[in-house]
């Protein structure tokens, strides 16, 4: 589809490119997380803010729905919709009721009594607009059914991507997009690519269909699960695109590798589930500088052979392998505060809600205030890596 063209957005986009790192793609990646998603809407206000613009967004599970309200928008109304989603589907079940304490308990007290009630009503009642208990349990519906294999529907999050996504601005390629999804029947992890697809909600819906909440998806006669029960980051799948580009990739990460001795249960819980889903972004980048050092290594020992070697087929299996492109990767992660328990991830509270947003928010802007982070990096091997949170000394 050829979108209609507006002079003010063309001028803004010349702009941009005025202003642009000096980078061939600028990528962003989000993880999968649930409700702690809405950090991800704070990251891309403030990159929108700078005048950043993704050329790839790639996603997982809750990442693959914010990456489809990026994308299925024009930039001017891509925050308004992220700001949209996420306040429909943290408005209280319960049509505005709210839960008082009976005594104050105070301070991070106070914030895990009203966590673990939200969370108890999201599992009761769902996230309006995302998901609903099913009528009858699994085990009373009939076997091979959606409802047999469930606990939620999650119908009413069609309903809420066809109203904020504009499907035909996503396929028409504007912007790279791909979503990440588990094939039930082969265990394999694909990429839904809107180079190779043609992109609808229920490849959104695949890509965050976690059991057992969730059901899988058929999509042409195949059904798909959650992407993060293989891998809950799509940054290999970014960088070791073969179509390879000097590439300034942000990561935006929900769950922490690193934390501390859990003391309770319910630390433990949320202790699996950080260590379960993170990215462990530091291994894959260490990995990922070493194949570059070779790729450099190798495009600069071509460069000496004599020509009669370069018509050999052993150099013209080895040539696509030698570039000298250079990578940024920034990662962001989002910090779990000490109150938050293991129902962080489908605790869909509007308090929660706003406070991840706006860490997302604070944790890109402090991101942005290091010059390195947009310059092309000097190292060797091409590939810089930044975490605000370790290597961010500025206030």
């Amino acid at each position: 589809m050829n979108m209609p063209f507006n002079p003010q957005s063309a001028a803004r986009s010349v702009a941009r490119a005025q202003r642009r790192p000096p980078f061939d793609c600028i990528a962003l990646l989000l993880q999968g997380g649930g409700a702690l998603g809405a950090y991800q809407g704070g990251v891309y206000e403030a990159l929108a803010q700078a005048d950043l613009y993704p050329d790839w967004i790639a996603g997982i599970s809750i990442g693959a729905i914010n990456a489809a309200l990026i994308a299925g928008n024009a930039p001017e109304t891509r925050v308004e919709k992220l700001r949209t989603f996420w306040q429909t589907v943290t408005e209280h079940p319960l049509g505005g009721w709210t839960y008082n304490p009976p005594f104050d308990l105070g301070g991070d007290a106070a914030r895990q009594v009203a966590i673990r009630y939200s969370g108890a009503l999201a599992m009761l009642h769902g996230a309006p607009g995302f998901y609903t208990p099913r009528t009858l349990p699994p085990w009373l519906q009939a076997a091979g059914t959606a409802g047999a294999t469930s606990f939620y529907d999650t119908s009413a999050l069609k309903g809420t991507l066809e109203r904020l996504v504009d499907f035909d601005r996503i396929n028409s390629g504007e912007m790279r997009f791909s979503v990440g999804a588990v094939n039930v029947t082969t265990g394999n992890f694909v990429y839904f690519d809107n180079r190779t697809h043609n992109i609808r909600p229920e490849h959104i819906m695949a890509s965050g269909a976690l059991p057992p909440g969730f059901a899988a998806v058929e999509i042409d006669g195949e059904y798909y699960w959650d992407g993060g029960l293989v891998s809950n980051t799509p940054l290999q799948w970014v960088l070791e695109c073969a179509d390879r580009k000097d590439t300034l990739a942000f990561q935006v990460d929900l769950w922490s590798a690193r934390g501390a001795l859990p003391r309770t249960l319910g630390e433990a819980v949320t202790r699996q589930k950080d260590i379960q889903y993170s990215s462990r972004t530091r291994a894959s980048s260490d990995q990922f500088k070493k194949v570059q050092q070779l790729r450099g290594a190798l495009a600069e020992l071509f460069e000496k052979l004599p020509n009669e070697l370069k018509a050999t087929p052993e150099f013209a299996l080895l040539s696509p392998e030698a570039d000298r492109k250079v990578y940024n990767i920034i990662q962001l992660i989002y910090r779990s505060k000490q109150y938050e328990e293991e129902s962080k991830d489908f605790e869909f509270s509007r308090q929660s809600m706003e406070d991840h947003w706006t860490a997302g928010h604070h944790d890109m802007v402090r991101t942005l205030r290091h010059p390195e982070v947009l310059q092309r990096p000097a190292s060797p091997e091409g590939v810089f890596t930044f975490d605000v949170a370790t290597q961010g000394r500025m206030s």
